[in-house]
């Protein structure tokens, strides 16, 4: 199991949610009803599921492929931690994670 803990632009704690090691960051988060699109549909054609993973959770994951380096270029608010939450399988323990100040689901205007 994976604690995910699921942090507010200010870095305050908005949900901690127990989830199976191995699912999918971006499925997780929108089924807990977080602001990621995931608008590509799982094609990787665009950057709407940008997610700042932590520093010290970052580095057990496994690195991002070229692809995917390559859509985080075209996304806002990209840090040394950035990743696409489509492409994160959640790893043992715990994985804290926050959306970039930049996110914003526009079906819930």
């Amino acid at each position: 199991m994976t604690r995910v803990r699921f942090l507010r632009v200010d870095g305050s704690v908005e949900r901690d949610i127990e989830a199976p090691a191995g699912a999918n960051l971006l499925d997780l988060a929108q089924a807990e009803g977080q602001p990621l699109e995931g608008a590509c549909e799982g094609q990787m054609a665009c950057s709407t599921c940008h997610v700042i993973i932590a520093a010290e959770d970052f580095e057990r994951l496994p690195r991002a492929s070229e692809e995917e380096d390559d859509l985080l270029d075209l996304a806002v608010g990209v840090t040394r931690t950035s990743r696409l939450a489509c492409q994160v399988a959640l790893p043992e323990g715990q994985l804290t994670v926050r959306m970039p100040s930049a996110t914003k689901d526009w079906r819930r205007r």
